[in-house]
């Protein structure tokens, strides 16, 4: 079987409580992108992973996509095992759920695979115990995304827009700026009710006044190249620009294919990787079985 995990993008980002648990509650809205990495699943004895391309993900029991597996291997008392084929595209430590897309697209994989007839929910339920992120990758559409990822509510898009997605610095620990927030001080934050509105009425003007993210001055402090990229991209004619989660990744979005491929061409003089994408509904694709 072959799927396809798409990266996704946060168009705000909010901070609204610490549980007693220590686990940030979350206010956000995210959509999939395009960006993708591929992943093959094989049948097999047991559980091993392979992995090519870049960035280099470790070929572990530490690898999400390894973990998911195990996880719903151990779940189901499933005797088969895998072989999965991890092929990375989306950029690690950025922000951009790539690990957590990996780890969505073999639970959601081996569902049909292992023909174990889990539902939406119960899939997203075992994902939330790998990552906050697992439930939306699996989930997908644009989406507003509350508590600690587990509570999820469906919006309708308008457009689909055309984005550069890329790392100016160095990845950045989530663990690291989450610390970094708590000892900040009060910061701007997203007008998520205008995000969510300007996406369903299809709004390019409404959405550049309305995102926002709370951790991007944190992760600003630690790579100042980060606000230098979202400036660099207003100015190669984005409508809107901004870090993605925690960082290090940041967007730009415009209002069409053309403008976005001009963009494209001028920074690639001064960031070699950068990424010509469009954000979409699907967060899973299973491209063969």
């Amino acid at each position: 079987m072959l799927l396809k995990a798409f990266a996704k993008i946060n168009w705000s980002l909010d901070i609204t409580g610490v549980r007693p648990d220590g686990y940030h509650l979350m206010d956000m809205v995210m959509q999939p992108v395009s960006l993708a990495d591929e992943i093959e699943l094989s049948p097999a004895p047991g559980l091993s992973i392979v992995t090519s391309g870049f960035p280099v993900s470790r070929a572990d029991a530490s690898n999400l996509a390894y973990r998911a597996a195990s996880l719903l291997r151990e779940h189901c008392r499933v005797q088969q095992g895998v072989l999965i084929r991890l092929h990375k595209t989306i950029p690690m430590g950025a922000g951009l759920g790539g690990g957590s897309a990996d780890a969505a697209a073999v639970l959601h994989g081996l569902n049909r695979m292992w023909n174990l007839n889990l539902s939406a929910a119960d899939l997203e339920s075992l994902g939330l115990s790998l990552g906050a992120d697992v439930p939306f990758c699996l989930h997908g559409g644009l989406v507003r995304t509350r508590g600690i990822g587990e509570l999820l509510e469906d919006h309708p898009c308008a457009i689909n827009y055309w984005l550069l997605v890329f790392q100016s610095c160095r990845a950045l620990s989530t663990r690291e700026i989450f610390a970094a927030y708590h000892a900040a001080s009060p910061v701007q934050r997203p007008n998520t009710g205008s995000v969510l509105t300007s996406l369903e009425s299809g709004s390019p003007d409404l959405l550049a006044t309305s995102i926002g993210n709370v951790l991007e001055p944190l992760s600003a402090a630690a790579c100042p190249e980060i606000p230098e990229a979202v400036a660099a991209l207003k100015s190669a004619g984005a409508f809107a620009a901004q870090m993605t989660g925690s960082g290090s990744a940041v967007f730009g979005a415009f209002r069409s294919r053309v403008l976005a491929e001009k963009a494209l061409a001028s920074l690639r003089r001064r960031w070699r990787t950068i990424h010509l994408c469009h954000t979409q509904s699907d967060s899973v694709r299973i491209m063969e079985e």
